[in-house]
């Protein structure tokens, strides 16, 4: 075989930087649409400060807001062009009332709530943390959307991936299907056993507003049919 000939040469030589030019703007494509996760615990020396280290985390929570972030995009059947462009979410374990909430992508977790719960704490706070990052993901109707709603598909979410705890309502129970989180949560995934994909289509539908009438659009049904035909389905409980 014959060595090539400088045109072959400077052929080849094109052809390689073309290729790992291509190789690197394919890299920065996916460093800028890859979401960062990073975890920090400012209540350490309390008692759920120190509860939160020894039986969750800061590793194993990283982990669990990335494998919860996939989940919610799974849930939602949403690609990266679906989503909100969000390339940090960010977990601080904290000394405050409450059990947890979700401010500008940043989720805050009490460690008084870590250190007086009574069970699996691991678990319990997985589906806590499973119910925080889709707040971080979901539309909201530009603020439009009822509140229990949002809650309630973030709860929605926590049921699917099997963090429901044993404290939370039966389904049938409740007041009102907006009464949010649990109670929200069982009425929704009653909805979507009616359709398939029917919170991932809700949730597309807020992306830009909201009115009740997404129910009759996507169901067929008010929304206050539905209440009522799930709450028959339990017996009216």
């Amino acid at each position: 075989m014959l060595p090539p000939n400088s045109s072959e040469k400077e052929s080849r030589m094109a052809l390689l930087a073309l290729f790992i030019a291509s190789l690197l703007t394919s890299a920065a494509m996916d460093t800028t649409e890859a979401v960062q996760y990073k975890a920090s615990n400012n209540a350490a020396g309390t008692p759920g400060g120190t509860r939160f280290n020894k039986e969750i985390g800061l590793a194993y929570s990283k982990q669990v807001l990335a494998a919860a972030s996939s989940f919610v995009w799974s849930t939602f059947k949403q690609s990266a062009a679906d989503r909100k462009k969000v390339q940090l979410i960010t977990l601080v374990v904290e000394t405050m009332d409450g059990v947890a909430y979700t401010s500008n992508n940043g989720i805050h977790v009490s460690a008084n709530y870590v250190a007086s719960y009574s069970g699996d704490v691991k678990t319990e706070i997985t589906g806590v943390l499973y119910h925080e990052v889709t707040h971080v993901w979901q539309w909201n109707g530009k603020g439009a959307a009822p509140g229990g709603l949002i809650e309630g598909i973030a709860d929605y979410v926590r049921l699917k991936a099997g963090y429901a705890p044993s404290h939370w309502v039966k389904p049938g129970q409740g007041d009102r299907w907006d009464q949010g989180y649990d109670v929200t949560a069982y009425f929704l995934d009653y909805c979507n056993s009616l359709k398939g994909g029917f919170v991932a289509q809700l949730n597309a539908m807020m992306k830009n507003g909201y009115s009740d009438n997404f129910f009759v659009e996507l169901l067929g049904k008010t929304v206050d049919q539905l209440w009522s035909d799930y709450k028959a389905k339990y017996g009216g409980v």
